[in-house]
């Protein structure tokens, strides 16, 4: 198991904010750039996407676990590669939750599609087509945002909108807006 660091803002802001190249050809160190982002994510049992750059390897891969709703809940799945995702369309941008592992603890609201066309290799090398709808267009928007340098704090639209998330005193875990 191939348990990569994930680097944080505060102290890799450039390396966060670079643009990814594009990968030429699947092979063994592709593969292997894979299986460190699902190792790393696995580790991370609170992340359910992690883009190549948010372990310093600039190539345009991620890993995510699209999910379901089980009971009024979304839940993540097993962890699926995208090598050089591409959105060939996007609609029905509306607010939602966001966070990110490379700023832990940090979370907000954001807008971003939730309809999601998607194109790219998967980790077999073969092209894929799909769709990606609900909070399964958000994840994949937030990872592919990474390839390009943009971060979730980009699409903050008011310090409002940030928050940590804290136990209060009844034991209840209860939102705590960052500006107080």
């Amino acid at each position: 198991m191939a348990v990569r660091k994930i680097i944080l803002y505060a102290e890799h802001k450039l390396a966060l904010r670079e643009r990814s190249k594009t990968v030429p050809l699947i092979n063994q160190k592709v593969l292997q750039l894979i299986r460190d982002l699902k190792d790393s994510l696995e580790a991370h049992s609170d992340g359910v996407g992690l883009a190549a750059p948010q372990i310093n390897i600039h190539k345009r891969v991620v890993v995510v676990c699209p999910g379901d709703d089980v009971s009024g809940k979304w839940q993540a799945g097993p962890p699926v590669a995208l090598v050089n995702p591409e959105i060939v369309e996007a609609s029905d941008e509306r607010r939602d939750f966001d966070g990110c592992l490379s700023f832990p603890g940090l979370f907000g609201e954001t807008t971003r599609p939730h309809y999601l066309r998607v194109t790219g290799l998967d980790e077999d090398g073969k092209p894929f087509d799909r769709v990606y709808e609900g909070f399964n267009a958000v994840v994949i928007h937030h990872e592919i945002d990474h390839l390009d340098g943009v971060l979730f704090i980009d699409r903050i639209e008011s310090l409002r909108d940030l928050y940590t998330i804290r136990e209060n005193e009844r034991g209840e875990m209860v939102r705590m807006p960052v500006t107080e």
